[in-house]
Parts: structure tokens; C-alpha cells; sequence
């Protein structure tokens, strides 16, 4: 079937031999996670399931597998983007990673150029050098293409906040990029210690961080980004906040701690979610679930926030959702209810 909007999803190498067919026709993209930048090129030896690839593009032929190069903590970016020579050969391998295996893109997510917050090397040139760095992929993937008489994908996944936006030139960037993914997840939680909505859809009153799917939207939206190439993000797994005062559900309260990584959604289903003295709770303002059992706030995305997300995704005209990670949610009810509320969608144009 031909989808209106994209439906991304970000699967570690782990996870490759686990998605099913059923699941893989109701994707737009996969995203293999991670190659990783060494020596100025791309290496992807350390990934043990590539074999995997060709049943996934039998499964569902219209299915665009990306090869992710970076993550957090990767790097190796800012070096071989500092240089013509580390930038031709960082192209010249990812176009053998397209030779190699049947790739149908590349996606750079470099967390982040011109910071080190991830314990990463990093430069104030960065910000040139990413851009010369796609305009280098970007260039050898078209050439890579036109040999094949096919189009390759480039795209990036861009930290959610302002700071993504002052360390790029993203206007100038996305001239190279056939879309831009927003991790607009991990909102709050390691660097925080006041308790909020990690990947709410909209900024609500009485929050101190006023980031939300919809800020960064419009951040890069007047950064020069056409609203066409932005993919918003969703995540399959929470964060967790502990000794958390027991007022207003928790919810905008300080706590000793930094929001941590919480339970995955599998795990939420089975052992959170209205269980064990947790109690589901929805922000409206916000369009985000979370829980709260007197002590511990988790922040986490469900059905009704995804739905929410996807209805944006429309009535906004973006390119559509991405979500990390495959393997989060054995349930499928999170992928469920983004490809059921697109067919919905789309059925009523």
C-alpha cells in the first residue's frame, strides 16, 4: 500500500530478526541503528544482522531500509567533517554501505554538532562542517543514483531544542536532506530534576521547560526547514523520576534526582500502566500520558498521545512520525495505533 505519511522506526541490530511482516508493511522506513564513524568512514562490521534485510524488502517491498550512522556518545563526526579528505571519505563509504547491502539511505545522527554533552569531540566549526559534510553525501549519493537510475535518501536525526538549531546552519542544511527527523523524546529526564511530559506533543501551562513536539516544530520551521521534510518523534519507552512530592500527581515537581530511564512499554503494559499502585493519568493541555503511584512520576508515550501526534502530523502537513525504538513495544500497540489512525486519516480526505 501506498502510505500518505511516513512511519519511521529506529531498530538496533538486536532487534532486526524480530520484526514481523505483519509489521513491516505498516512501515514507511526502518532505520538500521548504528553504523559508527571511525577513522573518518563508516563502519557497520560490528552489526551481526544484516542477513536479515533482504526477508524484511520481501516482506514489504516499498519498504525504505536507512542505514543510521551515529547515536549517542558516537563520534567521530566533528573530525572527519573538519577535513575535504574526512568528508570524501566518509561519502565514500557510505556509498559502499549502499553497495554492500540493501540500503536505501543514509541517516546521520550525530548528537550534536558543535557540542560535547555526549563526551564527543566537537569544534564552534562544526556548524560549517555539517553542512559541508551532507552537501559531500549528498553529492556522492546522487552520483551512487544516477549510476543505478535510482534516488538514495539522506536525512538526519536533530536534537528537538534550540540548541540544535544555533550549532547547524539548518537552513542551508536541508537543502541537502530529504527529510529531518526531531527527537522529540528524551524532552527532559537526564538533565533535569523537575518532573514533566519527556515527548508531549504541546507545551502546557505551568511548565518550566517549555520545549514540546509542537516548539520544535516551529524552531525549525523558522530555521529555514520546510514543514514538508519534518518527522516528529515518538518513544516506546518512558523516563522515571523517584522520591517525587506527592502534589498535583506529580507532575512539575522538584526531586532530588534527575528523570532517568524508565520502564520500556512492554513493561508498562505489563507491570505499570493503572497496576501496582501506578495510576494513569492524561494531560490534555499537553496530549502525553503519565504515571504516578505517590512516588514515582514516569513520563512515557501511549496510544492516545501517538494518535494525537499523527493527527498533527496531518493538519500540520509534515512528512510524518518516527519512533525509537522497534523492539521497545512487543505488545504492537503503539505501532498499531500509529497505522491505524493514518489509514483513519487518510480515509477521510
Amino acid at each position: 500500500m501506498t502510505h500518505p505519511w511516513i512511519t519511521a522506526c529506529y531498530a538496533v541490530d538486536s532487534a532486526l530478526s524480530k520484526i514481523t511482516e505483519a509489521d513491516a508493511k505498516k512501515l514507511t522506513h526502518l532505520n538500521v541503528s548504528f553504523g559508527h564513524v571511525v577513522d573518518d568512514a563508516i563502519r557497520i562490521g560490528h552489526l551481526k544482522q544484516l542477513d536479515r534485510l533482504p526477508a524484511l524488502k520481501a516482506f514489504n517491498p516499498e519498504l525504505a531500509i536507512v542505514l543510521s550512522v551515529g547515536g549517542w556518545g558516537a563520534g567521530g563526526f566533528s573530525e572527519a567533517a573538519a577535513t575535504a579528505d574526512g568528508r570524501r571519505l566518509m561519502a565514500e563509504s557510505a556509498v559502499q554501505a549502499l553497495r554492500d547491502h540493501p540500503f536505501d539511505g543514509i541517516d546521520i545522527d550525530w548528537e550534536y554538532p558543535s557540542y560535547s554533552a555526549a563526551s564527543i569531540a566537537s569544534s564552534p566549526d562544526d556548524k560549517t562542517n555539517f553542512t559541508l559534510l551532507l552537501k559531500a553525501l549528498r553529492e556522492a549519493l546522487d552520483r551512487e543514483g544516477a549510476a543505478r537510475g535510482r534516488h538514495y535518501s539522506l536525512t538526519i536525526a536533530a536534537g528537538a531544542d534550540q540548541y540544535f538549531i544555533d550549532g547547524t546552519e539548518m537552513r542551508e542544511a536541508q537543502k541537502y536532506l530529504d527529510f529531518i527527523m526531531l527527537m522529540t523524546y528524551d524532552m527532559r529526564g537526564g538533565f533535569q530534576t523537575f518532573t514533566g511530559h519527556h515527548t508531549n506533543l504541546f507545551t502546557p501551562t505551568g511548565d518550566l521547560f517549555r520545549i514540546s513536539a509542537d516548539a520544535s516544530v516551529r524552531m525549525f520551521a523558522q530555521a529555514g526547514v520546510p514543514r514538508e521534510k519534518i518527522v516528529i518523534g515518538g518513544a516506546f519507552y518512558s523516563r522515571m523520576w523517584k522520591d517525587v512530592p506527592e502534589r498535583n500527581n506529580g507532575l512539575y515537581q522538584m526531586t532530588a534526582g534527575t528523570g532517568g530511564y524508565g520502564p520500556d512499554f512492554t513493561q508498562l503494559t505489563a507491570e505499570y500502566i493503572d497496576k501496582n499502585g501506578y495510576v494513569r493519568h492524561w494531560d490534555d493541555e499537553a496530549k502525553a500520558p503519565y504515571l504516578f503511584n505517590g512516588n514515582t512520576f514516569i513520563s512515557y508515550d501511549d496510544e492516545q498521545s501517538l494518535r494525537c501526534k499523527c493527527e498533527y502530523v496531518k493538519t500540520g502537513k509534515l512528512a510524518g512520525i518516527m519512533f525509537w525504538e522497534y523492539s521497545l513495544d512487543t505488545t504492537n500497540r503503539l505501532l498499531n495505533a500509529v497505522h491505524e489512525t493514518y489509514i483513519e486519516l487518510a480515509s477521510e480526505d
